[in-house]
């Protein structure tokens, strides 16, 4: 018999007519408990009658390292790219009944330890670590990876007919920071243009006005800014305003990992768009052991709006 909403272990104690205490144990097939094939049969069947599903984050708190994956988002990686990676790895692990547990931000080594103590996680996963560690990119990268999506935002601007460029950057390091500009800049020298300049645009407003007039007046053939994310892009196109120069006939600029705030400017913001969901996936099958065979990364593509 169908009925609609969750269906618990005391729906199927009920009518299995044992305990609930009985229907855990034959659920969850404790090799403690000793329980009659008879009365076996009768809460499996009444289990699939109702069609009960184990709650997942149940399980993995009674299983532990069976069933949780921990994933680390350092501060700063809270964009597109973090958002759509979450959300491809935490649905790749409840196909496989696991649950995702997912800490933001900067966390004492320490504090993440007793986490891990608590919880006796399967995996542990921090986002972009391969790339934090100094991970050179292979030629894969450059065809469909990290590398590949910050070239993207760079060959953007040369197919418009810009050969000097400034990458601007944010106000204090982020733990991608040196893999981006790296990419960038070797993206620079693989398509032939003069080495990227690079600057701070810091806030508050103020600040990031005089940066950008600073930097221009030493570079003043510099036609071009590729930011290091949208945020970025917008303080940078904030700052252009603010002194006069027109977006894009002064100068250009282009974004990366989009967000919603950048179709909103004016001009609105050309970005760089990554869909990390398949790399969520991947990571989530790696780390249970399992096949990815078949399964690659989605390039990044550009947003074409007003900026560049």
């Amino acid at each position: 018999m169908a009925r609609s909403g969750r269906v618990t272990l005391t729906d199927v104690a009920k009518a299995s007519g044992v305990s609930r205490a009985t229907v855990s144990f034959v659920l969850n097939d404790d090799p403690r408990q000793t329980i009659s094939t008879a009365t076996r049969e009768r809460v499996m069947a009444a289990a699939h009658e109702l069609g009960y599903v184990p709650h997942g984050i149940a399980r993995a708190l009674r299983e532990g390292s069976s069933r949780i994956v921990v994933l680390n988002v350092d501060h700063g990686l809270e964009g597109n790219f973090s958002r759509s990676y979450v959300r491809g790895l935490d649905e790749e692990l409840a196909e496989h009944d696991h649950v995702l547990l997912v800490r933001h931000g900067h966390a004492a080594p320490e504090s993440l330890q007793k986490v891990l103590d608590a919880i006796a996680p399967r995996a542990v996963l921090r986002l972009g670590e391969a790339y934090m560690a100094g991970h050179e990119p292979t030629e894969e990268d450059w065809e469909n990876g990290f590398a590949f999506n910050a070239a993207l935002q760079i060959a953007h601007l040369v197919g418009h007919g810009h050969r000097h460029i400034a990458m601007t950057m944010p106000d204090h390091d982020f733990p991608l920071t040196e893999a981006r500009l790296g990419f960038a800049r070797k993206a620079a020298h693989r398509l032939g243009i003069p080495p990227l300049e690079c600057f701070v645009v810091p806030r508050p407003r103020a600040a990031g006005e005089a940066a950008v007039r600073a930097a221009l007046t030493a570079c003043p053939d510099v036609t071009a800014l590729a930011a290091f994310d949208d945020d970025i892009a917008l303080r940078s196109l904030t700052a252009l305003r603010d002194l006069g120069r027109r977006v894009p006939d002064d100068v250009a600029v282009i974004g990366f990992d989009e967000t919603e705030y950048g179709s909103l400017s004016t001009p609105a913001l050309t970005t760089v768009h990554v869909d990390a969901e398949v790399l969520g996936r991947i990571a989530a099958r790696k780390a249970l052991g399992l096949d990815t065979a078949g399964m690659a990364p989605v390039p990044g593509r550009i947003v074409v709006r007003e900026s560049a």
